[in-house]
């Protein structure tokens, strides 16, 4: 893994490639984009910014959606797919937050993860966007960049977590989270556009994927080898023709 300072070498160069990355949820308050982080599980932003409209205008604070039917809030959240466990979490959530906070977002990790349907991930989504408190949240696309980068070596989120803040000043954590989201979306996709990405001099994945015969972590082998060697293993021996009797006159 990288030092410290090349880790923040690593933010610095990708934050130019991305100014201004922020999480692409729309939202209001704390409330709001509680509610939106959850649904956002195994969803796009953009599904979730076109369902929460709807769902804001009926149930615009905890106490009206703690209150609410499920089956109401399922048509509601319908097309952001999962819609019976996301309707029931963050039924469940405002319930919580209206029986232990008075219908406020805390602004505490530790209060907030006890909340259902709330994880670390959502909890620092919003601590750093919504409330002010510096919060890295680590989903799917910071976990394969910062591994292929080499700045995190974990499949662990909370590990992962705990290494990127562990070199990054706090006051970094919630663009760091948030360039990382947007590198992974742009540029570090599943099959990585390694000549546009801005710190491909120092990506372990680019270095190894570089390296004669090496296939780097996370790149599916190829299968020409195998190919090739395909038909000496199925090769069956050609019987000769049993020579051919003559009648006899």
């Amino acid at each position: 893994m990288k030092s410290p300072d090349a880790v923040q070498a690593v933010i610095d160069a990708l934050g130019r490639q991305h100014p201004g990355a922020d999480t692409e949820l729309r939202y209001r308050n704390a409330f709001e984009l509680l509610v939106a982080t959850i649904l956002s599980a195994q969803s796009t932003d953009a599904g979730v910014n076109r369902a929460t409209p709807a769902l804001f205008e009926r149930y615009p604070d905890a106490a009206a959606l703690a209150a609410a039917a499920q089956e109401d809030v399922e048509q509601l959240v319908l097309s952001t797919g999962f819609y019976r466990q996301k309707a029931k979490a963050i039924i469940g959530m405002s319930a919580g937050l209206s029986e232990r906070h008075g219908g406020q977002v805390p602004a505490s990790m530790e209060a907030l993860v006890k909340l259902p349907g709330v994880g670390r991930k959502t909890a620092n989504v919003v601590l750093g966007h919504a409330l002010g408190v510096p919060g890295l949240a680590v989903d799917r696309h910071v976990l394969r960049v910062s591994n292929r980068i080499g700045i995190a070596t974990s499949d662990d989120p909370e590990r992962v977590e705990q290494q990127l803040t562990g070199a990054l000043p706090p006051a970094w954590w919630t663009k760091a989270g948030d360039t990382l989201i947007l590198h992974g979306r742009r540029v570090c996709t599943p099959k990585p556009q390694c000549e546009r990405c801005a710190v491909n001099d120092v990506c372990d994945f680019r270095r190894a994927s570089d390296r004669p015969g090496r296939v780097p972590a996370g790149r599916p082998r190829s299968t020409r080898a195998t190919s090739a060697a395909a038909p000496r293993a199925v090769r069956k021996t050609t019987k000769k023709a049993a020579p051919k009797r003559s009648r006899r006159p």
